[in-house]
């Protein structure tokens, strides 16, 4: 039994009501919400939210019907971990014992279903505690990352002995892409963070992990959402 999850809220500090603004036709949850609901290996989908009209909306669509999220989970401070939690012991209570909890961010609309597949399949096969999306970091902490000691100068963030004079000699490091995890529920249960035990990363491309938190993301997306739809219906 895999189990689809979206987490939204209903404030946005960057974007106002985010989740449910239309980009490219549509609200932007549904980019994920479908991909959820259409997935030949999701058997059951769950929206864990704060706003009434998005609940709706999802419960409508064919998502299980769990009520509004906690109030202690409805706030900036809230986690994704705790979310995950209480969406997954809501619904195991209506369909029974889950094998795979499948979250996908709402705000990461540029996967593709093939995302989902591999990603699905990298958990089977190496059995972690948990699948997280990467993708190659655009800065590296031991070549071009600097941070200021306490008179104000700058130093590499990760330095090593004799330095690193090129990108390509330094450490690989990646990006923790908010897009798609696949979680083994017994972890989710008893382990309070996302890096307590072994988390194994899923690349994707740098282009399909760009993360809605600002106006500006949210035009670039909208852009690279519309050329991600011309090039499939060029085929």
């Amino acid at each position: 039994m895999i189990l689809g999850h979206i987490g939204v809220r209903a404030g946005s500090k960057g974007v106002p009501r985010k989740n449910f603004k239309p980009i490219c036709g549509k609200p932007l949850i549904d980019w994920s919400l479908e991909q959820l609901l259409e997935h030949a290996q999701v058997d059951a989908v769950v929206v864990s939210t704060d706003d009434e009209e998005i609940y709706e909306h999802a419960v409508a669509k064919g998502t299980l019907a769990i009520g509004l999220r906690p109030d202690h989970l409805a706030t900036d401070g809230a986690g994704k971990w705790g979310v995950w939690q209480h969406a997954l012991e809501a619904s195991e209570a209506l369909i029974g014992k889950v094998d795979a909890f499948l979250d996908l961010d709402a705000t990461s609309p540029l996967r593709l279903p093939s995302d989902i597949t591999d990603a699905l399949a990298l958990y089977e096969a190496e059995k972690p505690d948990m699948v997280m999306s990467c993708c190659e970091a655009r800065k590296n902490p031991y070549f071009n990352l600097v941070e200021p000691d306490e008179t104000g100068a700058l130093h590499v963030s990760k330095p090593l002995p004799g330095g690193v004079v090129a990108r390509q000699a330094a450490p690989t490091v990646f990006e923790h892409a908010a897009s798609t995890y696949v979680v083994k529920p017994d972890y989710l249960k008893t382990e309070k963070s996302l890096y307590e035990g072994r988390v194994i990363p899923y690349i994707m491309p740098t282009e399909r992990c760009v993360d809605i938190d600002s106006p500006f993301d949210f035009k670039l997306v909208e852009f690279l959402l519309t050329e991600q739809l011309k090039e499939a219906a060029n085929g």
